[in-house]
C-alpha cells in the first residue's frame, strides 16, 4: 500500500474509532505533542473529544474527496466531512449533523502515519449542537 492509501486509510480508522468512542485508538493517531480540536498534546485532543461525544448516542463520521500531498515523511492531507450525531438520554430524539474539512498533518514513524496537527473546519450545521456532551 503507498503513502496516499495509508493515509487515507488511517483517517477511516480514526472516524471508526471516533464513531466507537474507542478513545485509547483516537489517542493512538496522534503524536505525544500533536495540536488538534485546538488542543494541544495526545491526552488534551482525546479529553476535548470525549467531552463532546462521550454523551453523545450514535454518530457516524463519513470522508470523501481525499487530496493527500506526500513530502518525504511528512504529508497533508484534506477531507471532506459529514457527520450525524444523535442525541442520548436528555437529548434523545434530536440530532446535530456538520459538514465540513479536515486539514490534518502526518508525519512518519516507524508504527505508520500519525497525526502532528489536526483542524476541522466546519461550513455547514443542522441540528441541536447540545447533542455534543460529555459521558
Amino acid at each position: 500500500m503507498g503513502d496516499r492509501e495509508q493515509i487515507i486509510e488511517r483517517l477511516a480508522e480514526l472516524a471508526a474509532a471516533l464513531d466507537r468512542r474507542d478513545w485509547a485508538a483516537i489517542g493512538a493517531m496522534f503524536t505525544e505533542d500533536a495540536t488538534g480540536y485546538g488542543r494541544t498534546g495526545r491526552a488534551e485532543i482525546v479529553a476535548v473529544v470525549r467531552r463532546h461525544l462521550g454523551g453523545c448516542g450514535p454518530s457516524q463520521h463519513l470522508l470523501g474527496n481525499h487530496r493527500v500531498r506526500i513530502d518525504g515523511d511528512r504529508a497533508r492531507s484534506l477531507t471532506y466531512a459529514r457527520v450525524m450525531h444523535l442525541g442520548a438520554g436528555p437529548m434523545e430524539g434530536r440530532h446535530y449533523e456538520c459538514f465540513g474539512e479536515y486539514d490534518d498533518r502526518w508525519v512518519r514513524t516507524a508504527g505508520g502515519w500519525l497525526l502532528t496537527s489536526r483542524t476541522f473546519q466546519i461550513t455547514m450545521q443542522f441540528g441541536d449542537f447540545g447533542v455534543l456532551r460529555p459521558g
